[in-house]
């Protein structure tokens, strides 16, 4: 096990086979970030030790992995699509609240100078295209759905 630079690298038994991975925490984090094979020892049966060059290339995957998946996360939850509504540029926006209990989506248009125009609450599972954009702001921004 390494521990350093808010990471925990720890070599773990693999449950799904006979060999060893190792398991990525983030301090303060009870579930591993990244868990990958790791390499059998010359013996064949204990895992090769880790060692201070594996644990900064680990450490390094790691991050990337969490910054990835951070990324892909604010991609589902925050969307918008600009488009022309008569003479006017109107960003329209989806953002997405997970609530465990009672999710919703806000759905928004802004103007070039970034006013809001409209906002609506809708379902969570509201697709937002640009073919929608477009109606919406063209329709005066009625409620998606009450036409």
């Amino acid at each position: 096990m390494w521990r350093s630079d808010g990471w925990t690298a720890r070599v773990v038994k693999n449950e799904d086979d006979d060999g060893w991975a190792v398991a990525m925490f983030k301090d303060g984090e009870s579930e591993p970030a990244l868990v990958g094979p790791w390499t059998m020892g010359r013996d064949k049966k204990n895992p090769k030790p880790l060692d201070i060059n594996a644990f900064h290339t680990l450490v390094k995957t790691a991050r990337e992995f969490v910054r990835r998946s951070e990324q892909q996360r604010h991609a589902e939850l925050h969307q918008s699509i600009t488009v022309t509504a008569g003479s006017t540029r109107v960003t329209v926006c989806l953002d997405i609240v997970p609530d465990e209990d009672n999710p919703y989506a806000m759905l928004s248009a802004k103007d070039e100078g970034d006013e809001l125009l409209a906002e609506v609450r809708v379902a969570p599972s509201f697709k937002l295209n640009r073919s929608i954009a477009v109606a919406w702001a063209e329709g005066g921004f009625v409620r998606p759905g009450e036409r």
